[in-house]
Formats: structure tokens, C-alpha cells, sequence
């Protein structure tokens, strides 16, 4: 079976269960996840952020695979992850992470791995949207 359990950039609200579960069997003892939550502020805003846009490359959901498989390596590990895109309030989930392996350590290096990836190499856009109005854009992975 594929180690990459879920790779998908989603409109939909994302399930961070469904996510954790994707992953978990019984050769596996450790799982772990990460959530991104949008927030309501910025060190960049000049005021309160009330949401987030974000558009994709049409090759993103693919690099989203490429980045999960890379960051196992040679781990044994399992990766469920997903990015939205479109509009997001805050408090809303706009990236979850769930992986499991065999044990913590290797848990938590591939996780990292896959966050701060997305980070530097997804196709991922962001419009920040202020209370005033005002909107700025963010570069690659936000």
C-alpha cells in the first residue's frame, strides 16, 4: 500500500480525524500531526486578520505527494496530508498533517519535514484580508 495515505489541496473543511486515521495501523506506534490554524493577526498586518484566500498551482496537489514521499525517505513511515485552498475564516484549518511510524522520533522528523517543506516549495498563495479591507499577498507556502 502507498505510504502516502492523503496528498490534496482541498476547498472543503479539512478532517483532521480522518487524517490521523488514514495513517494509523497496527505496525505503527507512533503517530503524530500538525494543524496550521489561521490566526487573527500578523507580524506584517497593519490590523486584524479576518481571513485567508489561498490559490494553488494546478501542479500543486502533486507536489504535495512529491514533498510527503521525500520527507519519508527511508523512514517506513505513513503521511496523510492536505492544504486548502479558497477562503478561510479564522480559526479555520488550512493545512493538517497526520503521520505514523514506528517509532516517535521518526514520527515527528518526517512531520517537521513535510511542514516546513510546504513552506518553502508548495505552489501555494495567500491573500492576507484585514477588518479594513486591506489585503496583502504572500509568497510561496505563505
Amino acid at each position: 500500500m502507498d505510504a502516502v495515505r492523503i496528498a490534496r489541496m482541498s476547498a472543503e473543511t479539512l478532517d483532521v480525524g480522518a487524517h490521523v486515521g488514514a495513517v494509523t495501523d497496527a505496525e505503527h506506534g507512533a503517530v503524530t500531526s500538525f494543524v496550521g490554524i489561521v490566526r487573527d493577526h500578523d507580524p506584517d498586518a497593519g490590523g486584524e486578520v479576518v481571513a485567508l484566500e489561498y490559490s494553488a498551482h494546478p501542479d500543486a496537489e502533486q507536489k504535495l505527494r512529491e514533498i510527503a514521499v521525500s520527507a519519508i525517505g527511508e523512514t517506513g513511515a505513513l503521511v496523510a496530508v492536505s492544504h486548502r485552498v479558497g477562503r478561510l475564516a479564522v480559526g479555520e484549518a488550512a493545512v493538517v498533517i497526520a503521520v505514523a511510524a514506528p517509532h516517535r522520533a521518526e514520527a515527528f522528523e518526517v512531520c517537521r519535514a513535510v511542514i516546513e517543506t510546504i513552506k518553502t516549495d508548495l505552489p501555494v498563495w495567500k491573500r492576507q484580508v484585514e477588518a479594513d479591507g486591506t489585503t496583502a499577498w504572500k509568497g510561496l507556502g505563505g
